[in-house]
């Protein structure tokens, strides 16, 4: 894929991971938050979400094997996907931390595949991303050994960190893509 399709790709697919975090955070903050059947459709459609996403990602940006850290981060959030529909029979402690060692491995392989795609421009809110869900899953692990009783509502604010950074690199490849185009039609 040549860079200006990539950028045209990865804007659309940016643009596309934050409108659907935002629409599980709202989610999460009104249905999730009143009905225990709703939270955990919710907490298990998440990772099944980025799985899904991370796959076509990699399919469009040249396959699963030019690709390694979105293919292992396909398996992951699947597994996570699973992992959390089982943890929700063992409680709240045992899904947040399922969500907490999802969040430290997809994280870090966010933060490779940022770092990876550095040259096509606005990865630096990727790698920031992946950074911040590490140290997220982190604190997920914490709570889940404590004594307060988590809920959806303690995932939310992670989500809708990961949508503010996905709109961040939309944006920015956006405004990337038009500066370029400014520059061929003044050359």
């Amino acid at each position: 894929m040549t860079l200006p399709a990539t950028t045209r790709w990865l804007t659309s697919y940016a643009f596309a991971r934050a409108g659907v975090a935002a629409v599980w955070v709202a989610a999460a903050l009104t249905i999730g938050r009143s009905s225990p059947p709703a939270a955990a459709a919710l907490l298990v459609a998440y990772p099944a979400w980025d799985a899904a996403a991370n796959l076509v990602d990699a399919r469009r940006s040249g396959g699963l094997a030019r690709n390694p850290s979105q293919a292992v981060n396909v398996a992951v959030s699947a597994v996570t996907a699973l992992t959390a529909a089982l943890a929700l029979g063992r409680g709240p402690h045992a899904v947040l931390a399922v969500f907490g060692a999802w969040a430290i491995l997809s994280g870090l392989l966010q933060l490779a595949t940022g770092l990876r795609r550095w040259s096509i421009g606005a990865q630096w809110a990727m790698i920031l991303s992946g950074a911040q869900s590490a140290l997220a899953g982190a604190f997920f692990i914490v709570k889940a050994n404590g004594d307060a009783i988590p809920g959806i509502v303690d995932v939310a604010p992670y989500a809708a960190f990961g949508a503010f950074y996905f709109l961040v690199s939309a944006v920015w490849l956006t405004a990337r893509r038009a500066r370029a185009a400014s520059i061929e039609r003044t050359a």
